[in-house]
């Protein structure tokens, strides 16, 4: 690995901010302090601690921003499920952006799960 970049789950994660701030554009305005504020730094946490870990020599440290990334995952999903609770997102969108989490869930925990490995041996 060069750098966080080269992650395919950071670049996936990069690409779930980016729907999600399209996505939250049709909120109301109302909510730009509320949900919408909340939804998108819990979305922006994911990527930037992967990022954050990756650039640690200690694999301990990034193991540590990998759960933080996992994490902001359950905050995010959560927020996802009130925003469909309250009518701002349709069940479709709401599964599509589950599906999304759980993709990244299982790619950070098989990066744990490596890293973890790497120290044993």
């Amino acid at each position: 690995m060069k750098t966080h970049k080269d992650l395919k789950v950071w670049q996936l994660s990069m690409e779930m901010v980016t729907n999600i701030y399209t996505l939250t554009k049709e909120f109301p305005q109302e909510e730009i302090y509320g949900i919408t504020s909340q939804i998108r730094k819990a979305a922006v946490s994911v990527p930037s601690n992967i990022a954050e870990g990756a650039t640690i020599k200690s694999k301990t440290d990034n193991i540590r921003f990998l759960n933080y990334a996992i994490g902001s995952l359950a905050e995010l999903d959560t927020q996802i499920i009130i925003s469909y609770n309250i009518g701002y997102i349709s069940i479709q969108i709401k599964n599509k952006i589950e599906t999304i989490i759980t993709q990244i869930l299982k790619m950070l925990s098989g990066l744990i799960n490596f890293l973890k490995q790497q120290s044993i041996h």
